[in-house]
């Protein structure tokens, strides 16, 4: 196990996009916030400032899309309010123009949150859930602003997509005292389980990859809250990898290497550690290695490539806008595979795992 200094990280959230393009954050501190936007796809990534005559409340959220535009949702008298942000790069006049999408109207005890970037890159999804129902706006990339797409019976939360296209969606529905994650078909509005480790557990879906099935879950199956993994349309169990178990449930996973298929076990899984550390793991591995973040690490926010590098964004007074790239240590001898008869991605009820 390698173990190096962690750095402080800022715990302002920094969206990504799916394909690596873009990301944004609300910048700025206290009553000075403004919307920034950051270019990751050329040679070197830099932020472009997009202010508006009035600054952004704190509460309010940024997701960027694949096409540069920034969606900003804000909390705005009794209407959740969405509109698209964007650099106009005219000499003079306002630098930022802005696209009003529309709104959905505020209901108490409702909880409305953008959920993350879809894999298209074009639309934009938003959760209201409460403790009678759970519905899905569409709040960008339809003609007529917002539109509901799904509506579930319980309280949801999360939000992973399974697919690439950004059609299958995951989210953590509270129903009967119990938390399962259901897979939400957003063509047709149908839901259908996802997890169901033992009847009375609750198992949460954390993140998950298209292109391996590698599922990253949280699930208290065994006894106590613990991190685990699985394969979207496998028959195999859930595994509790014991490595995992010292860095407790509130670790996060926030990044998976892509381009693994059907090599779930070979997929490099970035986490970030209760106290803000980072912390590289694969399945195959019986170790994690605790690596020192960069200061100035932005939301605890990454994203692999590939080739197993992985970005972590960062911005500190002398380098305002910065990535550096992290290998994961070598890798043993290939693993024999989990699942090697092909099959279809879809989601099925993983089979009880084993409790120890």
């Amino acid at each position: 196990m390698t173990v190096c200094a962690i750095e402080m990280t800022t715990t302002d959230p920094f969206t990504i996009t799916a394909d690596g393009s873009y990301a944004a954050r609300l910048a700025g501190n206290g009553d000075a916030r403004y919307v920034e936007r950051w270019t990751l796809a050329g040679p070197e990534a830099y932020a472009v400032p997009l202010p508006l005559a009035q600054p952004e409340e704190a509460d309010s959220e940024v997701l960027p899309l694949a096409d540069g535009r920034v969606l900003i949702h804000r909390r705005v008298a009794e209407r959740h309010s969405f509109a698209l942000l964007y650099p106009t790069g005219a000499a003079a006049g306002p630098r930022t123009g802005e696209l009003q999408l529309g709104a959905v109207d505020w209901e108490e005890g409702v909880l409305v949150t953008l959920l993350p970037p879809s894999p298209d890159g074009h639309a934009a999804f938003a959760l209201a859930a409460s403790d009678t129902g759970t519905t899905v706006w569409q709040v960008a990339g339809r003609a007529f602003g917002p539109e509901r797409v799904a509506r579930l019976p319980g309280r949801c939360s999360g939000g992973v997509w399974l697919d690439r296209t950004g059609r299958l969606l995951a989210l953590d529905r509270e129903l009967d005292g119990t938390v399962k994650a259901v897979a939400v078909d957003l063509g047709r509005g149908g839901v259908s389980p996802l997890l169901q480790i033992t009847d009375d557990s609750d198992d949460r879906l954390l993140l998950a990859d298209p292109d391996s099935g590698l599922l990253l879950i949280r699930s208290d199956a065994p006894g106590v809250p613990r991190l685990g993994w699985g394969v979207l349309g496998s028959s195999l169990p859930v595994r509790f990898p014991e490595c995992l178990r010292a860095e407790g449930p509130a670790a996060v996973p926030f990044a998976v290497q892509p381009g693994q298929a059907l090599m779930p076990e070979s997929c490099g899984v970035a986490l970030r550690s209760a106290e803000g550390g980072l912390v590289l793991w694969r399945p195959a591995d019986r170790r994690v290695f605790r690596l020192g973040a960069p200061a100035g690490w932005l939301g605890g926010a990454g994203l692999w490539s590939a080739q197993g590098r992985l970005h972590l964004p960062y911005a500190t007074p002398d380098v305002p806008c910065g990535i550096v790239g992290l290998s994961l240590p070598a890798a043993p001898p290939p693993p024999v595979r989990l699942d090697p008869s092909p099959r279809a991605a879809r989601p099925v009820p993983l089979q009880q795992a084993p409790l120890r």
